[in-house]
């Protein structure tokens, strides 16, 4: 058996949208079920988004600390955002997060990994790029407002990033992925031999 998720679309007789926020919005599905049953499904519909894991060449993560109200936490984070523009290159988005979040560019960028982080309850893709090669970027840094007012920055040692997700210190999902996917590949076939940057994502099609 090939262990690889599968697209798939059940019958929906019924859809409404009870609600809709600036960027995402709520939509009511009613889905026929295998057994010929009808059942409903609420769910946030999301743009998508993008995360960098920027490693420098001390073998050090570009992290971020912010502050996420849903969860009453300060996380520690990867630089990540929104799909803005629908069909937008997620590369040119990463490209653009990494720059206003860590005033960073890189020279290098591989596709590290791609994850739905709440399948159940949304239907947002998350691309995550491993980018290497870095830098401080040209230009004065980006201008910050609201809770990116208070964010911290840091260069964190890949091995004391997986120490603290195994010890349930760290939780923000694209970091988790990424530094243990990123472990996994120095551990395999090299991160020579991860996708390249502007390999097809069929979650998030996109022009190159």
């Amino acid at each position: 058996m090939t262990i690889k998720d599968t697209a798939e679309e059940w019958q929906v007789p019924a859809t409404s949208t009870p609600f809709t926020g600036n960027k995402t919005s709520v939509r009511t599905d009613d889905v026929v079920m295998p057994d010929g049953t009808v059942a409903r499904r609420d769910y946030q519909v999301h743009p998508g988004s993008v995360a960098v894991l920027a490693l420098d060449d001390e073998g050090r993560v570009v992290v971020l600390r912010q502050y996420r109200h849903p969860v009453r936490h300060k996380l520690w984070e990867i630089p990540a955002g929104l799909l803005d523009v629908p069909g937008e290159n997620p590369l040119n988005a990463a490209q653009r997060e990494l720059y206003e979040e860590a005033h960073v560019k890189a020279g290098d960028w591989r596709v590290l990994a791609d994850i739905y982080p709440s399948p159940g309850g949304s239907d947002e893709a998350v691309r995550i790029f491993l980018a290497r090669d870095i830098s401080e970027a040209d230009g004065e840094r980006f201008a910050v407002a609201e809770e990116e007012a208070d964010m911290e920055l840091a260069r964190v040692p890949l091995p004391e990033l997986v120490r603290g997700v195994l010890a349930g210190e760290l939780h923000n999902s694209c970091l988790v992925v990424g530094v243990l996917a990123l472990t996994a590949a120095f551990a395999g076939e090299g991160v020579d031999a991860l996708r390249p940057a502007e390999a097809p994502w069929p979650a998030r099609p996109f022009e190159a």
